[in-house]
């Protein structure tokens, strides 16, 4: 249910008019928001890629997830939104879901959404930019971070279950990184590549090579 919240929480920020570019990826009419924006929903502008230079298309997490995955996990079936966290419900909410008949094919729609690893094709080999919060996967004798997972939300893989796999980015960097707090959201700008990866923390349906990474709010 939390992690339902938080999906509905950012996509709620999510949605405008959209239009097609040439390759078929969603582009935006008006240009891009300040980096001053009052907080990560704010920052992406009618939730819609846009050139920010030369090189980097900045684009939100919608754009790498399938239309029906998206609208699988903003509708789940009735018996998940109206189980309470920690409840004995919540406890046996399989249990629940094989004695509905009406419910068992969306719960089964909604569960495959939550562990698809269909990616969008079109964003394969895109050099984008987009913001998220860092989850460690391996760190050099210095301890710094040589390669992560991008999330769209802060606790996701360790405080709270990871996203659908077509919602984390895989990262590697050749110059390792340090952070202050792992609260901090970041950009990151790099090659999108639709390839996957599987690690005992989470699974990613697409993978990045770090050519930059700031923090979201200049400090």
């Amino acid at each position: 249910m939390k992690l339902l919240a938080l999906w509905c929480c950012l996509f709620i920020l999510l949605g405008c008019e959209k239009t097609k570019s040439q390759d078929g990826i969603p582009s935006i009419s008006a240009g891009e928001t300040s980096m001053t924006s009052e907080r990560m929903g704010s920052m992406l502008p009618n939730n819609q890629p846009t050139i920010t230079s030369n090189k980097f298309m900045t684009i939100a997490w919608e754009n790498l997830i399938p239309k029906e995955d998206l609208e699988a996990i903003l509708n789940p079936p009735d018996y998940i939104v109206q189980v309470v966290d920690g409840s004995v419900e919540d406890q046996i909410t399989n249990a629940v879901q094989s004695s509905m008949n009406n419910d068992q094919v969306a719960g089964e729609v909604y569960e495959q959404a939550l562990n698809s690893t269909t990616i969008i094709k079109a964003m394969d080999g895109k050099y984008i930019r987009i913001p998220g919060f860092v989850v460690p996967v391996e760190f050099t004798n210095e301890k710094q971070i040589s390669s992560f997972f991008l999330v769209p939300y802060f606790g996701a893989c360790l405080h709270m279950p990871p996203p659908p796999p077509n919602q984390i980015i895989y990262i590697e960097s050749e110059q390792a990184i340090s952070l202050e707090s792992l609260y901090d959201p970041v950009w990151v700008s790099g090659k999108l590549s639709a390839e996957l990866f599987e690690d005992q923390i989470a699974t990613s349906a697409y993978t990045m090579q770090l050519e930059k990474l700031v923090l979201y709010y200049p400090k």
